[in-house]
C-alpha cells in the first residue's frame, strides 16, 4: 500500500429539520390546537484513531465526507428522525488541523480517540412550543441550523520513541534492520528510503521501543532539495533522536564534519524544537575500517565536530556496537519514563 501522510478534505455536517406548524384535526375535537413536532438534528462528522489503519491514503482520494440532514418535524406531536453521524477512521498519531486558520482541531495519538470535526445543525421548533395563555392558536415554527462546513488537513506524524537522523547512504536503514525485525529496502543508492519505516525493539521482556526511520537529509532541504523536509515531522513525537555518520565514506571528496553540521543545521531551520531534542552521534560503519584506526578516526571526527554529548562507535552491517547502543536507549527512555533522566543540552549538537 502507498504511504500517504498528508492529505485535505472536506467535511459538512447535516442541517437540522425544520419545525412543523401543524394544528390537530380530529373529528368530534374542536379547536385540537397546535401539534406541530420539532424537526431531526444534523449528523455530525467525527473522526476515531485506529491503531489498524496506518496511511492517510483513503482520504487523498476521497475528499468530501457530508452527513444527512435531519428530518422535518410533522403534525400529530412527531418529531422528525435525527440523522446518523458519520465516523472517519484515521491512523493513530493523525493531526487534523483547520486549513484557513491553522487551528489544530484533534490530536489522535492514541487508539480509540474520538474527536468532533463538523457539528450538525439543531432541529427547528414545531408551532407545539409557542403555545401560551394568550396565543393558543401558534403559527410560529423555527428552521432548522445549518451544520458546520470545514476545509481540513491532515498530517499523520507516526509514534515512536526513537528517531534517525542521518545523510542518504549514512546506513538508517541497515541499522533499523539490525536491531528490530523492520525490513526496509537497503542499495547503494541515495535515497533508497522514500518513506518512514518503524521497528519495534524488543530488548528484554517488557522492555521494548520503537525506532523511526526517515528519508536522508541533505544540505539545502528548505529549499527543497532531495525529499526536503517533507519527513521531518514524523519525529517530532520522539524522545530521542540518533543522529548517524557514515564515518568511512567511499567518495574520497566527502566530508563527513561538514555533513553532519549541515544536517543540524537544516534540522534548525525546520524547528527549534526539534533541534533542541536530545541528540545522540553514532558512527557508522567501522567495519570499512582497519581495527587501529577506527578510534583514532572516531576521536578525530568528535574533536572536528565539537561534539560534547555522547556518541557510539557501531557497524549495523556487521551488528558491532549495536547491542550496546540498544541497551543505552533502552536505559535511557526507561529514566525519562521515571522523570530521573539529566538535562540533555549537552547531547544537542550546534553547529
Amino acid at each position: 500500500m502507498k504511504f500517504i501522510d498528508e492529505a485535505i478534505i472536506e467535511v459538512h455536517a447535516g442541517k437540522g429539520g425544520d419545525g412543523s406548524a401543524s394544528f390537530r384535526r380530529e373529528k368530534f375535537v374542536p379547536r385540537g390546537g397546535p401539534d406541530g413536532g420539532d424537526g431531526g438534528r444534523g449528523g455530525s462528522v467525527y473522526a476515531i484513531a485506529d491503531r489498524n489503519i496506518n496511511t492517510l491514503i483513503d482520504y487523498r482520494y476521497a475528499r468530501i465526507h457530508r452527513a444527512g440532514n435531519g428530518e422535518k418535524g410533522r403534525g400529530s406531536d412527531c418529531y422528525g428522525k435525527s440523522a446518523s453521524d458519520i465516523v472517519l477512521r484515521m491512523p493513530v498519531g493523525t493531526v487534523v488541523s483547520d486549513l484557513e486558520t491553522g487551528e489544530i482541531i484533534a490530536d489522535l495519538d492514541h487508539h480509540g480517540q474520538k474527536a468532533m470535526l463538523a457539528k450538525g445543525g439543531k432541529g427547528g421548533l414545531g408551532n407545539l412550543h409557542f403555545k401560551s395563555s394568550v396565543n393558543r392558536a401558534p403559527r410560529q415554527f423555527t428552521l432548522g441550523e445549518p451544520g458546520e462546513s470545514r476545509n481540513l488537513k491532515l498530517e499523520l506524524r507516526v509514534l515512536a520513541d526513537v528517531g534517525l537522523l542521518g545523510m542518504p547512504n549514512a546506513g538508517k536503514s541497515t541499522f533499523i534492520r539490525a536491531i528490530s525485525a523492520a525490513r526496509p529496502k537497503v542499495a547503494d543508492y541515495p535515497f533508497t528510503t522514500l518513506h518512514p519505516n518503524l521497528g519495534m525493539v524488543r530488548v528484554d521482556v517488557n522492555r521494548s521501543f520503537v525506532v523511526a526511520d526517515i528519508p536522508g537529509l541533505i544540505e539545502g532541504a528548505a529549499e527543497g532539495a532531495g525529499l526536503g523536509h517533507r519527513f521531518l515531522r514524523h519525529l517530532a513525537r520522539t524522545r530521542l533522536l540518533l543522529h548517524l555518520v557514515d564515518i568511512a565514506p567511499l567518495d574520497e571528496s566527502a566530508n563527513p564534519v561538514r555533513e553532519a553540521k549541515a544536517l543540524a543545521k537544516e534540522l534548525k531551520k525546520y524547528d527549534e524544537a526539534l533541534y533542541r531534542k536530545p541528540r545522540w552521534l553514532v558512527l557508522n560503519k567501522t567495519d570499512l575500517l582497519e581495527p587501529e584506526q577506527r578510534d583514532r578516526i572516531a576521536r578525530k571526527f568528535v574533536k572536528d565536530l565539537g561534539w560534547k554529548g555522547k556518541s557510539f562507535i557501531i557497524s549495523a552491517l556487521t551488528g558491532e556496537g549495536c547491542k550496546g547502543l540498544v541497551y543505552a536507549i533502552m536505559e535511557y527512555l526507561e529514566q525519562q519514563q521515571g522523570g530521573t533522566a539529566e538535562d540533555a543540552e549537552d547531547a544537542v549538537l550546534h553547529p
